[in-house]
């Protein structure tokens, strides 16, 4: 019972955005992308990855102090994703990091890569895997996973929804078909960008670019966007940033991070 009750309190005890604050943490990437569209950590904030449609790559960085965004320097490593998307929008990692995935809007594709040595850029190569998301999405925004691969979301400011997904090989986009689940965030995340989850998928944050806000969604029942409820609950990342493009919160969801288009920088947050 006891490592239960802990377990939950790791996955649960943080993404309380209702609290959330700015800690004065950023970090600028305009040296290597001038239009950031997404961020994404490694599992233990060692690492972190930036992309954007003005290189269509992906830049990897360290960080000195976990998940710490002002301890942050270039790695000097990239990856081009632009032979497959031309105008990338959000990038992902598996578990494990031997495994990428990118979305774009010029093609309206997820894309799959393969990483030789986990969450090293440099050993990644396309997998000749993609998935058309068009029927769902033909602006595709934001891609994320549940804590499996089992199920994947997508959403877009064309049709202001999260999309559901399920594969049947974890991970492996080749297997991915629609659900016909979707669920509309319009009144409350315009323009949205990225859907994200804590760790149990009974909460989804979802980061609007014209709202300039992350809203806070309960799920009924897990990972499953049919059951989503709006809590009521917005916090505002206006005043750090006016185009916000990505949101991604640590492992424990104790911070949180926003990149946008206005600033070119990553902008951390307190939210225990």
């Amino acid at each position: 019972v006891e490592d239960y009750l802990k377990a939950k309190w790791s996955l649960n005890f943080g993404y309380n955005i209702a609290g959330a604050s700015y800690v004065n943490k950023s970090f600028s990437i305009l040296s290597e992308e001038a239009t950031v569209q997404g961020l994404a950590f490694n599992n233990t904030g060692s690492k972190m990855y930036v992309i954007g449609s003005s290189s269509d790559k992906v830049h990897q960085y360290t960080l000195s102090t976990l998940f710490d965004v002002s301890t942050a320097s270039y790695d000097n490593v990239n990856f081009s994703v632009s032979a497959q998307e031309t105008s990338p929008r959000s990038v992902t990692f598996n578990n494990t990091g031997s495994k990428m995935f990118i979305v774009g809007q010029t093609n309206d594709i997820v894309c799959q890569y393969s990483l030789s040595s986990e969450f090293d850029l440099s050993t990644a190569s396309y997998d000749n895997v993609s998935l058309n998301v068009s029927s769902q999405e033909s602006t595709p925004q934001g891609v994320t996973f549940n804590d499996d691969g089992s199920k994947m979301y997508i959403i877009g400011p064309t049709t202001d929804k999260v999309h559901q997904y399920t594969l049947s090989s974890l991970f492996d986009l080749s297997t991915a078909s629609y659900d016909n689940v979707s669920f509309n965030v319009s009144s409350q995340a315009t323009s949205p960008r990225r859907a994200v989850f804590n760790g149990d998928g009974t909460k989804m944050f979802v980061i609007g670019q014209t709202s300039d806000a992350v809203s806070q969604y309960s799920l009924s029942t897990p990972y499953i966007v049919s059951s989503a409820s709006y809590d009521s609950v917005q916090f505002s990342v206006n005043s750090q940033e006016a185009n916000p493009r990505d949101v991604v919160f640590s492992s424990d969801g104790t911070k949180m991070y926003i990149v946008g288009v206005t600033n070119d920088s990553v902008i951390q947050y307190t939210t225990a």
